[in-house]
């Protein structure tokens, strides 16, 4: 089944995360922002980048970091064409 960002994304998401990215402009929580095609999906992948450790600070700032399961799934969202 193909992974969705309402059902299988955006829930990994802490309320602490999206609180603390929002006043940076990244909307973690807003499907419209994160997989925004005219960017080429520039902002999933970028949070992509910092959720794995590819790009520093490692996200979410001080942990606990996503498991590997959690990784695949985003990634997975990724390959599946960023269903909403």
């Amino acid at each position: 089944m193909p992974v969705s960002f309402a059902k299988d994304i955006k829930p990994l998401f802490r309320p602490i995360d999206i609180k603390h990215m929002n006043p940076y402009g990244v909307h973690l929580d807003v499907y419209s922002y994160m997989s925004d095609p005219t960017t080429d999906h520039t902002h999933a992948t970028t949070v992509f980048d910092y959720l794995t450790g590819d790009r520093t600070p490692r996200m979410p700032e001080g942990g606990p970091f996503w498991s590997q399961q959690q990784l695949d799934l985003y990634k997975q969202w990724m390959t599946d064409g960023f269903l909403p």
